[in-house]
């Protein structure tokens, strides 16, 4: 999995600017759908066939979209000033190689030199507003001719495999491509039911796509596949650690946006434990899924959420376990299969 992990961490798809992820996500579903479309939001809605067809309608989705910032203006002097597209804290925007639009423009981002920082602007953590992106033009015509308002920026950040056994991944945008290889990975099999995989678009700036998704396909159950907050750090109260990496995969319970279905919680639970997949809660109530907006649409749908921990979420460099990834995909293929054997009321 961590094969194809690698090539859609390193491919980009910023909340609203997806195309590219996109048209990843195509090539990789293509194989083994049996109906594939696009709906008006971009959300990829992928279908496929299972050995029953009168199981509860099941959609088990993942976000395609990942934090990034969009180009607001062009300076006479050729640096550009951006914004957020997503909830980044400015302190891992700074000083970061990032790629600008379709064409991957290379650049940095930076902030006025140190030493003409007074000691009241030490004291703070500057904004974005007070950032700027280095493109190597030397005047706003030269600029233009690389980028304009409006264009999309992502980061420039590898994929690396470290620590012991390589079972460490630092890359950007594991969330929530994490949650996209997972269900490759499932689609990859022969399933005991239909199931409808769903790629959602925005998430990151308010859970558009899936909003739209679940309106449309009004399903009986969905599972949310994502990759969750890890704060398991130096200087961080035990209590506010909400996940540890390595320490199994999350079930979710409740989040800011939902308290899952109880029953499908228990269900997941129990099946782990029979299975022997170690797994964890939130112990701190932090982040949410596009289950919030799921679980409201149409008459209500009963979700369910299986997580990735990931350290430094939202960054250029976030942080995930191989065996957490992994262990999140066996569950994940248990609940369908218990979904289709009408093991889970």
């Amino acid at each position: 999995m961590l094969r194809l992990l690698k090539e859609l961490c390193l491919t980009n798809g910023v909340s609203g600017f997806e195309n590219p992820i996109r048209a990843k996500l195509v090539e990789k579903c293509r194989p083994y759908a049996d109906e594939m479309s696009v709906d008006t939001m971009g959300n990829l809605v992928v279908f496929k066939k299972g050995k029953k067809h009168n199981a509860p309608k099941l959609m088990i989705a993942a976000h395609m979209d990942e934090v990034g910032f969009v180009i607001t203006k062009i300076e006479d002097s050729g640096v550009l000033r951006f914004q957020e597209a997503g909830g980044i804290n400015p302190r891992v925007a700074l000083g970061r190689r990032v790629l600008i639009g379709d064409a991957r423009v290379p650049g940095v981002t930076g902030l006025k030199a140190y030493h003409l920082v007074s000691k009241e602007e030490e004291k703070v953590t500057p904004s974005i507003n007070q950032m700027y992106i280095d493109i190597g033009a030397e005047s706003k015509e030269e600029a233009s001719k690389l980028v304009k308002p409006g264009d999309y920026v992502a980061f420039d950040s590898d994929f690396l495999r470290f620590g012991e056994g390589k079972k460490r991944v630092k890359a950007k945008a594991i969330d929530d491509r994490i949650g996209c290889a997972q269900m490759i990975k499932l689609m990859e099999q022969d399933l005991p039911m239909d199931v409808t995989f769903v790629f959602t678009v925005q998430e990151e700036v308010g859970l558009r796509g899936a909003k739209a998704a679940a309106f449309n396909l009004q399903p009986d159950i969905a599972l949310v596949l994502e990759g969750t907050t890890s704060a398991d750090m130096p200087g961080v109260d035990d209590a506010k650690k909400v996940t540890r990496v390595g320490g199994g995969c999350v079930i979710g319970c409740v989040d800011t946006g939902t308290i899952y279905d109880r029953k499908l919680f228990d269900a997941l639970r129990n099946m782990a434990d029979e299975a022997g997949i170690p797994w964890q809660i939130k112990n701190y109530i932090a982040g949410g899924t596009d289950a919030a907006v799921i679980q409201r649409s149409a008459a209500g749908v009963r979700v369910a959420n299986i997580s990735t921990p990931v350290r430094m979420l939202h960054a250029a460099s976030t942080v995930a376990d191989k065996n957490d990834m992994e262990h999140g995909l066996k569950l994940a293929q248990m609940f369908i299969d218990a979904i289709a054997a009408g093991k889970v009321k």
